[in-house]
């Protein structure tokens, strides 16, 4: 059974790095892994949650750990004697063909069955901690990335629209499927997507129920760059060296930017509590439809167990 734990009793008190030729390796948990490439100047984190590619209350917490590292550097990591700055900071999944598909949706539903309106607006909280983090790139002078590789789904499309930049694999799939339980994702998809293609294109977004390719959201300006599958890390690296002259400006420009359109937490946390109101709402019939995506998230990870 799925069990929320306070976040503070899952952050670990040090975080070792373990040094290579190109970096420094983090291990987080088994479920978030992180490595810095001083070549890129860049730090990619890759999760890999467990029983399914979901966020589950244990990867919120070992996410949060590494963002208070990250916040803990000041933007510095140091690989031998060498102090490198950290200009980048990549998010991405471990899981092939899967970025992440979302909420937790069976805890979701045992929540909703015991109409616990505290534990769901616990759970929206730690997720718009983490998405709010990134969003604000830490506090750091970095620009952040999100490289979609696979079905990028409800919350975790809300997580890849939380960076800077989004970079995807071709045969990458977005989509909210929370309308086709009766709900709509509650994590900052509506202001991300409203600041980035207007409240028109947003709402389209949110309400359509359906899947999108890589190109079609390369095509309404959700996607920034689109490469060939297989080659997300190759099209990383190229992006960072396209931006070697001009990193420090694009930065500020981003900078400008959240200023100017900025989405503060209060706003995050409001639209998390109308979020927690209409789960708390759902029948019955809109219960059954929402197993079925859990299912389908069971499927996910059942998959891995075989391959």
């Amino acid at each position: 059974m799925n069990m929320i734990v306070p976040l503070a009793l899952l952050i670990p008190e040090q975080v070792a790095g373990h040094h290579t030729e190109n970096g420094v390796e983090y291990s987080f948990s088994n479920q978030l892994r992180a490595h810095f490439q001083k070549s890129q100047g860049a730090i990619w984190s890759r999760w890999n949650p467990a029983p399914r590619p979901c966020f589950n209350p244990r990867l919120l917490a070992d996410i949060r750990s590494y963002y208070d590292f990250l916040s803990g550097t000041a933007g510095k990591i140091t690989v031998g004697a060498e102090e490198h700055a950290i200009n980048y900071v990549v998010l991405a999944s471990g899981i092939p063909g899967v970025f992440n598909l979302g909420g937790d949706l069976d805890l979701f539903k045992m929540l909703i069955g015991k109409q616990d309106r505290a534990g769901l607006l616990y759970y929206g909280r730690a997720c718009i901690d983490v998405l709010h983090r990134n969003y604000v790139s830490h506090e750091l002078p970095a620009t952040t990335i999100s490289l979609v590789q696979g079905e990028c789904l409800g919350g975790g499309f809300e997580a890849a629209l939380s960076s800077d930049v989004i970079i995807a694999e071709k045969s990458s799939r977005f989509g909210f499927p929370e309308i086709l339980f009766n709900l709509f994702p509650g994590m900052g998809a509506y202001s991300f997507l409203d600041r980035k293609v207007g409240q028109k294109l947003a709402e389209q977004l949110i309400t359509s129920g359906r899947l999108y390719s890589a190109d079609e959201m390369h095509a309404m300006g959700v996607v920034d760059m689109v490469v060939e599958d297989g080659e997300g890390e190759v099209g990383v690296s190229s992006f960072i060296s396209s931006r070697q002259r001009t990193q420090v400006g694009h930065f500020g420009l981003a900078a400008a930017r959240r200023r100017v359109h900025g989405i503060d937490f209060a706003e995050l946390m409001d639209v998390v509590e109308i979020w927690v109101d209409c789960a708390l709402r759902l029948n019955l019939r809109d219960l059954k439809l929402m197993h079925r995506l859990v299912s389908r998230q069971n499927g996910f990870g059942e998959s891995r167990e075989v391959h």
